[in-house]
C-alpha cells in the first residue's frame, strides 16, 4: 500500500503520545485514584488530553486512506478509538474515569503494538 509521507509521520507522532499514557498512568490503581488528588486530576486531564489527539489523528488517517489503512488492522475497535474523542471532547466535565482506567489498562498496549505493526508494515511496503 503506497501512502503518502505524512501518513507514517503522523503515526510516529500517534507513537509517541500513546507512549506517554503509561508513563501519566503510572500509580493509578483504580478509577477513584483519578479523584482523589489534584495530581490525580491532572493525569486524568493530561491522558484524556492525548486520546482525543490520537482520536483525531485516526479520524483524519482514516478519511485520507478512503478507510484503507485501518481496515488492515482489524484487532482494534476503530470506531471505539475514534469515538472517544468524540465522547471526551463533546462532554469533557462528564468524562468517565472508570472508562479511562479501563482504556489505559486494556486498549493503550494492544494499540502501541498495533501503531508499530502498521508502522513496520508501511516500511517494508515502502522498501518493495
Amino acid at each position: 500500500m503506497s501512502l503518502d509521507p505524512l501518513i507514517v509521520e503522523r503515526l510516529e507522532d500517534v507513537l509517541a503520545a500513546l507512549e506517554r499514557i503509561p508513563r501519566r498512568f503510572t500509580g493509578i490503581t483504580t478509577p477513584e485514584d483519578f479523584y482523589d488528588s489534584p495530581e490525580g486530576q491532572d493525569r486524568l486531564d493530561a491522558i484524556c488530553m492525548v486520546l482525543i489527539a490520537v482520536g483525531e489523528a485516526f479520524k483524519q488517517m482514516d478519511r485520507q486512506t478512503g478507510g484503507s489503512l485501518l481496515a488492515r488492522y482489524p484487532g482494534v475497535d476503530w470506531p471505539g478509538v475514534k469515538g472517544v474523542r468524540d465522547v471526551i471532547a463533546h462532554g469533557y466535565f462528564d468524562v468517565d474515569a472508570e472508562e479511562v482506567f479501563s482504556i489505559c489498562q486494556n486498549d493503550i498496549p494492544v494499540l502501541m503494538d498495533t501503531v508499530r505493526t502498521m508502522l513496520k508494515d508501511l516500511s517494508d511496503d515502502a522498501s518493495l
